[in-house]
């Protein structure tokens, strides 16, 4: 990705997102970042779990989309099959920076979202006048989210570090063609260690805010069959 360019009314002014879904503009992940508000509505359609980030410091919890690197079994003819759209997705080509004294606005003018004009399938980010569109305002709000969702997730993750409740874990997986796979370099939570928490240790993680997120991954263990099925599915001959 080029540097990301300051978004500006006047540089900007008839810039035009592509909004549709596709690997052709850049939508062909594995996963996406997922903040804690998100879990409720993310784990009625994909495996919750935590990565090690790039520089290895911390970890991030993340919505499984497919079953390999590169692969996503939610595209489906220039739609995305879920109710739900993590924000990480949604942003795009959008991300926050920061100005001389607040938080900014950035795009990559490099990603295939942008378009060369109006055209169908796509957003004005400003209007005519200048102002912000209802399309950029979402986008602003999608990342204000993000950025305090962070926040939420060191904070979610240290407690769960700090009772050694995240575990490393390998999942093999035979398809129905007979051919096998296996999925591994994520983390998952250790619901033994969970379940045999004392009071006083389950009582800081709800005064915290921590538990709802915690169920909410737990309940997204129940996705995996699902992911599964649309895998076989897209092996089947049409």
């Amino acid at each position: 990705m080029t540097q990301p360019a300051q978004l500006d009314n006047v540089a900007h002014a008839g810039l035009h997102i592509h909004t549709g879904h596709g690997a052709r503009f850049g939508d062909a992940v594995q996963s996406a970042l997922l903040v804690p508000e998100e879990f409720r509505n993310a784990q009625a359609h994909y495996p919750i779990v935590f990565q090690k980030s790039a520089d290895g410091t911390q970890f991030n919890a993340v919505a499984l989309f497919g079953l390999e690197p590169g692969q996503n079994l939610f595209l489906s003819d220039g739609q995305w099959d879920a109710h739900y759209l993590p924000m990480a997705v949604e942003r795009q080509p959008f991300l926050i920076g920061m100005g001389e004294q607040a938080l900014m606005i950035q795009v990559d003018l490099a990603s295939p979202r942008i378009a060369a004009g109006p055209a169908a399938g796509t957003q004005a980010v400003f209007l005519p006048h200048g102002g912000s569109s209802d399309f950029l305002d979402r986008i602003n709000a999608l990342l204000l989210a993000l950025h305090h969702g962070m926040q939420q997730m060191r904070e979610l993750t240290a407690a769960l570090l700090s009772l050694n409740l995240l575990e490393a874990f390998v999942l093999d997986i035979e398809l129905e063609d007979g051919s096998e796979g296996r999925l591994s370099g994520y983390y998952t939570l250790h619901e033994e260690r969970l379940a045999a928490l004392p009071g006083e240790a389950l009582e800081r993680l709800s005064r915290a805010g921590h538990l709802v997120p915690i169920h909410m991954v737990l309940a997204s263990m129940s996705r995996w069959r699902d992911l599964i099925d649309r895998r076989n599915r897209l092996m089947q001959p049409a």
